[in-house]
């Protein structure tokens, strides 16, 4: 084959770039392969813009006074730590965030061998710190390739009387287990004590929900002061495990998109896509692309 030949026999699968993205494999200690990716053109397309890997600054807080009196008794009672930011934030190290319409969620986790995710929302309440409430919304791309899995419950904390999960949309509340219900979370939770020190020793109502009731109404629709969420309820059930030791954040399930990425890689390039037309790349070196594969395939059988 002359060499004028062989040059356009390679045209169709390799070309030339001077602007290929450099495709970073981790942030902090998670590890970043596909389908996600913190440098434009890298991962699938789907997933563009949706991880960031950026310094964070953390409000210091303030938290208040450490016991309450209640106005039935002498007794001091330990109250929750509620978060206080003062004017000061203070310089942390990278972390990674999952990006969403209502903010960026930490990220604390992803298991690429059960795809899933593990995110953080820094707003939320807990069994030990309660924060006024902040909406977690997720674009319908989002709620479509990567929602929170089945095992991650939402809870409303401090719901009124009024609350339409209380009333006409009441089937969208239950228990997930017959061993555990908002009344374990009142009972055993510093941070949730404290609603039932205000209304007379008797809490006030809670709702166990999944995320497609926050994804159709908005917390001041629900009408409830306060949320938390934690994941890994299948092991709640097994262990009975309390409040205090559950798992607090939220699980996402992604889906696999098969943009032919396992060719790609297993020829020793990372998989990308191109900026302008989203169509999958093969990156094989920082000047060259491949649309398809880099040179021969390493050790490895074709998928057909």
């Amino acid at each position: 084959m002359s060499p004028i030949s062989l040059i356009l026999f390679l045209l169709p699968s390799f070309y030339l770039s001077h602007s290929l993205p450099v495709c970073r494999d981790s942030c902090a200690d998670i590890q970043i392969d596909y389908p996600f990716g913190i440098d434009d053109g890298c991962g699938a397309p789907l997933y563009r813009n949706m991880l960031n890997c950026s310094a964070t600054f953390a409000p210091l807080f303030t938290p208040p006074s450490s016991s309450i009196s209640n106005s039935n008794s002498s007794t001091p009672m330990l109250t929750p730590t509620i978060a206080t930011p003062s004017t000061t934030p203070t310089a942390t190290a990278s972390a990674l965030f999952f990006q969403t319409p209502s903010g960026g969620y930490k990220v604390e986790s992803i298991d690429y061998a059960s795809r899933t995710l593990t995110i953080y929302d820094p707003s939320m309440s807990t069994c030990t710190v309660l924060q006024p409430h902040h909406d977690f919304l997720m674009s319908d791309l989002q709620s479509a390739i990567i929602p929170p899995s089945p095992d991650t419950v939402f809870a409303l904390i401090n719901c009124s009387i009024d609350s339409p999960v209380l009333n006409h949309y009441k089937s969208l509340c239950f228990n997930f287990s017959a061993d555990h219900s908002c009344d374990e979370l009142y009972d055993s939770c510093t941070s949730f004590k404290i609603f039932g020190m205000l209304s007379n020793d008797t809490p006030p109502a809670c709702c166990f929900t999944s995320y497609n009731t926050l994804k159709f109404m908005s917390m001041n629709i629900l009408d409830c002061t306060h949320y938390t969420s934690f994941f890994d309820v299948d092991t709640l059930i097994k262990e009975d495990e309390k409040p205090l030791d559950w798992s607090y954040g939220i699980k996402l399930s992604y889906t696999l998109p098969d943009t032919g990425c396992d060719r790609c890689r297993k020829s020793g390039g990372t998989c990308g896509f191109d900026v302008e037309t989203e169509g999958m790349v093969c990156i094989c070196s920082p000047t060259i692309n491949s649309t398809r594969q880099c040179g021969n395939i390493i050790n490895q059988p074709l998928s057909p």
